[in-house]
């Protein structure tokens, strides 16, 4: 009789011992943990995707509303020559039609002064206007120009009428001074009752008391009120008359030399308003005075402001004035270059993509090139900006500046991700559909252009238009190739003509000294990532649209 062995039983796992329910519960733990991790993730990205269109937003909505004032306008025919509309002086035209709201104003220092309300571009507006309609000669007609940039902001609320005059470290020292109880007004005037020493040292033999060294007197009094030295002079906090107080106190009593005295020392304007007022304000600088407050206020009361929407935005080409600087030169130079950059890179990386995908054999030089389209789709963009410098405007001598070398630099830039797109396509369609075609009769050619090309066609054109619109907000390279041209006028521009691009244009924007380009630069922002959103929506549309599924 043989012996059967029995194989023992293998243990089986206790799922429900402790040490496997800590294990369980970590693992639980982790994914939830992981969960969290994903949705703080997406919280603060969204968070500070808010935080950007927000700050754009409120930066830039002033820009797209223009403070305009109703002008009425006599177009004098014995001004205009009908023949010859340009000829004639629109500047004293407008001019005097906007002096005729104010009649009360006299005097040429106020009469130019009045006139700075207007904008500079209101004379080309009422021209503009008369060169359109001539058969409005001999009547009044009623036309909104713009008013100037300070006067836009102030009625948007974005710069105040008077500002601070003192910083809060002078505030600082004001308070030192008042904790220690020696400001008071005399006589109107604000002053800082000071006891020095009248130094025999800064008394000179030559010329006596009234040759001596008074402020420095008041500078070593001075510095025992402030816990540290300041780093302003005393000069501004007291006014300039201050020494001159203190030789004629010393002048009509040579006998105080040498000693202690007490003496009250005026305060200057600032500081002096601030100790009546409370506070220590001035006129903005940006107005030359008071009476432009009054002025512009008469314009609000008899509704002659207004406020409407600046298409002028989109319509008018840059300028040195922010309330007439417009993108259309901008947008009129990113299409021509977009247009360039799509007719070079559009054929020609799809020739690329479908030879390397579907003709060209494997072997040590084809991977070669795969590799380095690869990383160029990972190069910064500046380097094809020099590589544009170099090789178009330093080589070919082609012009600086123009939408078509800046299209072939963009083309350049683009053309590897158009291929990586275009391949990534290319390899999603089924070989069933190749072995399909060929096994009818067609030939590779006919299998690539008849079927396996409209099929991958949602997903190059995809590639193709994430690729145009990262070209569209592109700066280094068009920089590189001086396409920041100033373009007061889009009568001219051509393919060979200087131009600007949108984001050049930003660039230009942001590096304006004047205010109302802040809001200018925030504006035309919103519109790069307007075009920007509506490009990748677009490609969304194109890939659900024609895309098939097998």
């Amino acid at each position: 009789m043989t012996d059967i062995s029995q194989t023992q039983p293998t243990a089986t796992h206790d799922w429900t011992s402790a040490t496997a329910r800590r294990r369980v519960r970590r693992r639980y733990a982790a994914d939830r943990r992981l969960q969290l991790y994903g949705i703080a993730a997406i919280g603060t990205a969204v968070a500070l995707l808010g935080v950007m269109f927000t700050t754009l937003i409120y930066a830039g909505y002033a820009a797209f509303t223009t403070t305009k004032v109703e002008l009425g306008v006599f177009l004098d025919p014995e001004k205009i020559d009908k023949d010859n509309i340009r000829s004639a002086n629109f500047r004293k035209i407008v001019r005097d039609a906007f002096l005729s709201h104010f009649p009360d104003v006299q005097g040429r220092t106020d009469k130019r002064n009045l006139s700075k309300i207007l904008s500079s571009g209101a004379v080309y507006i009422v021209r503009d206007y008369v060169v359109r309609n001539p058969d409005k000669i001999g009547e009044l007609v009623t036309i909104s120009v713009p008013v100037s940039d300070p006067f836009d902001q102030l009625y948007k609320r974005i710069i105040p009428r008077e500002i601070q005059a003192l910083s809060s470290d002078r505030i600082l020292l004001y308070r030192q001074l008042e904790h220690r109880d020696v400001l008071s007004v005399q006589r109107g005037v604000g002053v800082v009752k000071t006891t020095l020493f009248v130094d025999p040292a800064q008394v000179p033999k030559e010329g006596g008391v009234e040759a001596a060294d008074y402020q420095r007197m008041i500078n070593e009094a001075f510095r025992s009120f402030f816990l540290s030295e300041p780093s302003l002079s005393y000069r501004e906090i007291l006014s300039p008359s201050a020494a001159e107080a203190l030789k004629n106190k010393v002048v009509a009593n040579p006998e105080l030399v040498g000693k202690t005295i007490e003496v009250n020392l005026p305060l200057s304007a600032n500081y002096d308003n601030l100790l009546q007022k409370g506070e220590a304000k001035i006129r903005n600088p940006r107005f030359r005075s008071d009476k432009e407050f009054a002025w512009f206020d008469s314009l609000i009361q008899r509704g002659l402001i207004s406020t409407p929407f600046t298409w002028e935005l989109f319509f008018n080409a840059d300028s040195r004035f922010p309330e007439l600087a417009g993108l259309a030169g901008a947008l009129s130079g990113s299409f021509l270059a977009l247009l360039v950059c799509f007719l070079l890179s559009f054929p020609i990386g799809i020739a690329t993509a479908t030879y390397l995908e579907e003709f060209a054999p494997k072997n040590r030089i084809t991977d070669f090139i795969e590799v380095n389209i690869n990383n160029l789709a990972a190069v910064p963009s500046v380097v094809f900006g020099l590589l544009g410098l170099a090789l178009f405007l330093n080589t070919f001598g082609m012009p600086r500046s123009a939408p078509l070398v800046g299209g072939m630099v963009l083309a350049l830039m683009t053309l590897p991700t158009i291929i990586v797109a275009t391949r990534a396509a290319l390899k999603s369609v089924p070989p069933s559909i190749r072995e399909a075609a060929l096994g009818v009769g067609a030939s590779k050619h006919q299998v690539m252009l008849h079927h396996v090309l409209p099929l991958a066609m949602p997903g190059i054109l995809t590639g193709t238009i994430i690729g145009l619109a990262q070209a569209l907000g592109e700066t280094a390279p068009l920089l590189l190739i001086g396409m920041n041209a100033f373009i007061p006028s889009v009568e001219n521009i051509g393919l060979t003509q200087p131009a600007m691009a949108l984001p050049t244009q930003i660039f230009s924007w942001a590096d304006s000294p004047e205010r109302g380009f802040v809001s200018r630069t925030s504006a035309a922002i919103i519109v790069l990532l307007g075009f920007l959103v509506l490009m990748n929506l677009l490609a969304v549309y194109l890939r659900r649209r024609f895309e098939k599924k097998w």
